[in-house]
């Protein structure tokens, strides 16, 4: 009982909130609660501030998560030796993955692997980028996928998509109805972006200055979904991965033209801890992602 109040606690912190650490355990809010309660009583002082909005560490909060964390993976890799042993895929992997990933082709991944391993528990989590890199430097996260991934130090990265880049446009667009465009047709387009700060921008302003074309950015917004509203409502055209638009392409609400003369794409990468051996189960959802013929992403022309 006490190593599972740890593991409840260490989830508390984790995700910032009680009740999504209730729900990955499988517990009430109270439950949780009452977990960390029981620790704090055992250990005679606080770990959670609940006072401040949102709850903080204490000192000693903060020195038991450390050391809670650096014990539960210990257990957890103690325990997938076991399970080795006997032939069986079981336990928990956490990944984290950045927004753009496409939620309707993680789901997809999610419940194959949930088909194929019901005995493993999956968290996996949409973040900013840079927090995705953060999770997995913490310990927080076991797996993480993020694009044009920086891999080095200690962050290893196993290669997984190489998305093709297309111009994303609305409905009676004047490019809408052709199946592709020169790169010299994009200049002096009005363009939703990606705002400075993340790296897919900064390369796509390195694609442009390199094909000596100019565009006036009207909007930037940090994640794909808002760039495609935008897109929708016929505030600018956009440069986005051709599988985050699959669906709009589908419906018709949004027009993929591959764009002639670019070699443009984007690579997605499955990024770790360097010298952390991945668990059975960790090493079973990397498998899957990367071996799964009926989901791989074509690269074709993806006009809809």
């Amino acid at each position: 009982m006490h190593l599972r109040n740890v593991e409840i606690f260490c989830d508390v912190v984790t995700h910032g909130s009680f009740s999504k650490a209730a729900i990955e355990n499988e517990v009430s809010q109270s439950s949780a609660s009452q977990a960390v309660h029981m620790l704090e009583k055992r250990l005679g002082c606080r770990l959670i501030d609940r006072s401040k909005r949102p709850f903080e560490l204490t000192a000693a909060g903060q020195i038991y998560y450390d050391g809670c964390r650096k014990i539960l993976e210990s257990f957890r890799h103690v325990e997938d030796r076991v399970q080795q042993m006997r032939n069986k895929v079981i336990g928990r992997v956490r990944m984290a993955a950045i927004y753009s990933v496409g939620l309707l082709q993680m789901d997809t991944y999610a419940k194959r692997y949930k088909t194929q391993f019901p005995d493993v528990v999956l968290q996996l989590d949409y973040l900013h980028p840079d927090k995705v890199y953060s999770r997995v430097l913490n310990d927080e996260s076991d797996l993480g996928i993020v694009s044009f991934p920086r891999a080095g130090n200690e962050i290893a990265s196993i290669p997984w998509q190489n998305q093709e880049m297309v111009l994303v446009v609305p409905r009676g667009h004047r490019h809408a109805a052709r199946k592709s465009v020169a790169v010299a047709d994009l200049d002096g387009e009005s363009f939703v972006g990606f705002t400075s700060e993340l790296t897919i921008r900064r390369q796509i302003d390195r694609w442009f200055k390199h094909a000596a074309i100019s565009v006036d950015f009207v909007h930037l917004f940090d994640n794909v979904e808002n760039i495609k509203r935008a897109v929708e409502i016929g505030s600018g055209v956009a440069l986005l991965p051709a599988p985050t638009v699959r669906r709009e392409a589908e419906t018709g609400s949004l027009f993929a033209v591959h764009i002639d003369g670019a070699p443009w794409h984007r690579p997605l990468g499955i990024i770790h801890r360097r010298n952390r051996t991945l668990t059975n189960p960790a090493r079973k959802l990397v498998e899957l992602l990367r071996e799964s013929p009926a989901l791989i992403v074509s690269h074709g022309s993806v006009r809809a």
